[in-house]
């Protein structure tokens, strides 16, 4: 339950925030709009050309501030759903000229342009109106300390009173504290409406959100296909090489063995030896490949044990914490399993590439989703793309609906986060 001075406190800062947005609402907004209008007026000459791919990268990273504050400030989250650009534009004209026509064919694009009017507007008067509910009272208190007898003339208005005796001046005050009371009832559910206005014209409808989760499920289960089938190869390629091959041999040994038995004991035992050996490796081949399908930690015991197993075979320290509800630990096979194994992949990338002397894995749940965050102070400069291990990772975890988040700088440390939208039982 909310204290009374922590509830004030919430009502006071949310009237401060709202003060602190009026300015972002009726300076910045204002400016991108105009500069956004008159630099795609001007494309047709060729001068917008140039200019409106710089003038929109500030609209978004305006657009951006806007739902990081939202997500800062309320539990409001407004996604962020902006065409992916080409990693490699064409230089020259021809370079400038694509940029701007895909930045304008991006329905996002002009989400934002619609935003901005009606920010610098109804948005800038919401989030003005948490301050004035918090200082207008002040001019009522002021009024009833005496500064009434200052406006001797005409009375002077105060809302609906007219202010002209200490009476009417005392009324003034009453009416201040109603507005203040209404202040400190309402400010955070101003605060909150400001951005869900924002979240109404910014946030992708929902027709295009599922269009698009959609084509992105159809592309994952096409990946888990493609997938699937080369993981099938893969194991068809190990029984061939591997445990088959050692598996003839063995029996080669065993038919000479039969035939030299009586003829020559010495030679025979040698043979025996040799095919103990070969069948020790055909089975230690067998359950590697096993383990390579689904270990069985993972199918016994859990994620988190599994997890934790895997991280005791590497050779550099790492700290698993698990924070999974009581009595709910499991989720479906295919989820554990897709877990496990973009775990090891991680791991195994910040032993060889990362030059890291400590990893950390933390494990949660909340919200309906699995989160996994695997972490290294190694030299970072991990990214995805370009066919590297996390790409594939993102595939794996884009056939149940689950996302890749990498923060790698330079020099690291590096953090790689995952969520799996999945159920505990």
């Amino acid at each position: 339950m909310t204290r009374p001075a922590e509830y004030l406190r919430g009502q006071l800062l949310s009237a401060v925030r709202g003060f602190a947005l009026s300015f972002l609402c009726i300076v910045a907004s204002t400016v991108l709009f105009c500069f956004s209008v008159v630099s795609i007026a001007l494309v047709p000459l060729g001068v917008g050309v140039l200019t409106t791919p710089l003038v929109l990268a500030a609209v978004r990273a305006h657009a951006d501030r806007r739902r990081l504050l939202a997500g800062r400030w309320t539990d409001l989250r407004i996604a962020r759903a902006y065409r992916p650009l080409p990693a490699e534009v064409r230089g020259g004209i021809a370079g400038h000229v694509e940029r701007c026509l895909l930045l304008l064919k991006d329905p996002a694009t002009w989400r934002d342009l619609r935003w901005l009017p009606v920010d610098m507007t109804a948005g800038y008067l919401v989030a003005l109106l948490p301050a004035v509910l918090v200082l207008y009272p002040v001019e009522g208190a002021v009024l009833a300390a005496g500064l009434w007898r200052v406006f001797t003339d005409d009375p002077y208005w105060y809302g609906f009173v007219p202010v002209d005796s200490q009476a009417s001046a005392l009324a003034a005050l009453a009416l201040g504290l109603v507005v203040l009371a209404v202040g400190l009832r309402y400010n955070s559910t101003l605060l909150r409406g400001h951005f869900a206005l924002a979240k109404a014209l910014l946030d992708r409808p929902l027709e295009a959100e599922l269009s698009e989760r959609i084509d992105r499920l159809t592309e994952t289960r096409h990946d888990a296909v493609d997938t699937s089938a080369a993981e099938l190869r893969r194991i068809e390629r190990d029984l061939h090489d591997g445990a088959q091959a050692r598996l003839v041999a063995m029996g080669m040994h065993l038919s000479t063995i039969e035939a030299l038995i009586e003829k020559d004991p010495a030679q025979a035992k040698q043979l025996i030896a040799m095919a103990r050996q070969n069948s020790a490796e055909a089975l230690t081949e067998l359950r590697d490949l096993v383990r390579g399908i689904h270990p069985p930690v993972l199918a016994e015991r859990g994620l988190p044990d599994a997890v934790r197993a895997l991280a005791l075979r590497l050779p550099v320290p790492v700290q698993v914490d698990v924070d999974l509800p009581e009595g709910a630990v499991r989720a479906e096979a295919p989820v554990e399993s897709a877990a496990y194994f973009a775990v090891s992949e991680l791991l195994t990338n910040a032993v060889k590439h990362a030059q890291a002397d400590a990893i950390w894995v933390d494990m949660s749940y909340a919200a309906g989703a699995l989160r996994v965050s695997v972490g290294d102070n190694g030299q970072g400069g991990a990214a995805a793309g370009g066919g590297s291990g996390l790409s594939g990772i993102e595939r794996r975890l884009g056939t149940f609906d689950g996302v890749l988040a990498v923060s790698s700088p330079p020099g690291g440390p590096t953090m790689v986060t995952m969520e799996i939208p999945c159920a505990l039982s």
